[in-house]
Formats: structure tokens, sequence, C-alpha cells
């Protein structure tokens, strides 16, 4: 190999956050995600889009150890973030998830004031030494989340009396408040009015700039608006994966060309 090519190698292997090879998992008996291969760039919002079903939500769990809490779910291949094996025996789960925060379809606030959902993960992983600390991250994680003008006169309200829209930025709030790299968002926006969705839309694409988001969507319009790379899922493989407006204009597969032009999903 060329010194040229190493060398493009190794760049390209700097710019990537996550690596995914020869992913399967197994839930008993049957075959969910079948071999596959994604990088995840660094500060790069990555979609993965597909048919109901095809192994999107699940793929995304593997990436912070999510599966590990469904009994009978079964793991092969590797999967590195920052070369080091994140299923690795000497990888605590719950460390690992400090790192790759995450942001389910509904908005699910603890049924806590507004401050303490934001200070949990803080508190719990030791990463502030006094209030004066605490306060500080739990300010900046709310603007950080486009939502502080509108809770710093109720932070010691409970987060359940937000709206849907607000729930879900507290929900970002808390998971950013760890300091996390990456950040999965599993159909952040499925639960949410247009203008709430625009609204996360748009910190979507100011949290590139900070960490590496992976977003799962069923709304194509939303995967070409906030990302960079798309992987797009059938059956539990990936199709095809490639840059945003490769894959919506001109893909290679003609599986991909049936799903963005509407002929099933």
């Amino acid at each position: 190999m060329t010194n040229m090519r190493m060398a493009e190698q190794a760049a390209r292997h700097q710019d990537n956050k996550i690596e995914a090879r020869d992913v399967h998992v197994y839930y008993g008996a049957n075959e969910a995600i079948k071999g596959v291969d994604v990088d995840i760039l660094d500060k790069t919002v990555t979609a993965f889009i597909g048919p109901s079903g095809c192994g999107k939500s699940t793929f995304l769990r593997c990436l912070n150890r999510m599966n590990d809490t469904i009994d009978g779910c079964r793991i092969t291949g590797q999967i590195l973030m920052d070369g080091d094996d994140i299923y690795a025996r000497s990888v605590d789960p719950v460390q690992l998830r400090a790192k790759v925060g995450m942001v389910f379809q509904k908005p699910n606030p603890f049924p806590k004031s507004i401050y303490d959902n934001v200070a949990y993960g803080p508190r719990i992983h030791g990463l502030v030494s006094n209030k004066a600390d605490l306060d500080e991250v739990v300010e900046k994680s709310l603007r950080r989340a486009a939502i502080w003008d509108e809770a710093k006169d109720r932070l010691n309200e409970p987060g359940t009396g937000l709206s849907g829209g607000q729930q879900q930025r507290l929900c970002i709030a808390r998971a950013i408040a760890t300091a996390p790299e990456v950040l999965l968002m599993d159909e952040p926006c499925s639960a949410l009015d247009p203008i709430a969705t625009a609204q996360i839309e748009e910190l979507i694409d100011e949290l590139r700039s900070s960490f590496s988001v992976v977003i799962v969507t069923h709304s194509m319009q939303q995967a070409a608006r906030v990302s960079q790379k798309t992987a797009f899922f059938h059956l539990g493989e990936v199709m095809e994966y490639d840059d945003t407006p490769k894959i919506f204009t001109n893909p290679e597969n003609p599986k991909t060309q049936d799903y963005i032009t509407g002929r099933y999903g």
C-alpha cells in the first residue's frame, strides 16, 4: 500500500467516532441485525432511515449497549468508539452511557423538578463537586438545549409540566449534561407538532458542532434536512450508506431508490 493510501486511511480513521463491523443482533433465534458495517463520523449528524421493523432502532441501541437490558438479546461483531471496543469486559455500560447519551421517541422527563432532571446525570456520575458547579452545568445544558429562557423561572417546577416540545428539549438537556461525546436520538420528533419539530431540528444542527449525533427517523424529509450522512436499513441490513444528498438524489442501490421514491415503506 502506498504511503498516500495509508495516510488517507489514517485520516479517514481519525474522522470516525464510532466504527461498527459485521454487527449481528439476535433476539433468541431471530436475527434482527445482519452483518452491519457503518462508520459514524465525529461532529456529524448521521441519519438511519428505512421502513418500520427494519432494525434501525435496534442497531442504534447497540451503540450505547441499551440492548444489554433485554433478556435473550445477543450481539456479535465489533463496535469501536475512538478505537476502543465498547463491548469489552472492562467497559462499564453505565459509564459508556454517560459518554453516549440517548433521547427517546416520547419525551420522558423524570418525575422531578426541571433542575433535578438535568442535575441527575452529573450527580450520579460524580461530575461536579459543589452546588455552584452543578448550577453552572444545569444552566449551560438548558441553554444548549434552547430551553433556558422558558425554564429559568420554573427550575423547581416539575419537568412533566412543560409542553411536549419543551419536555423533549429538557430530555436533550438532560442527555448532554454529562458532557457526552455522542448523542443518539430515536425518532425524537415523532410525538411532536410541526413547530416543536422545527425547533428540535434547529437544535440538532447546532449540537453537531459539539457532538456526533445519530438520529433514527421515519421522515425522509427530516433526514434530508438535518443529516450529512445517511444509512438506509432494510430487513436488518444496511443497503446503502453515503453522503445524505447522494442517498436522496443519486442512490446506487435499487432498494434505496424504491424506498425514497415511495414504492414501499
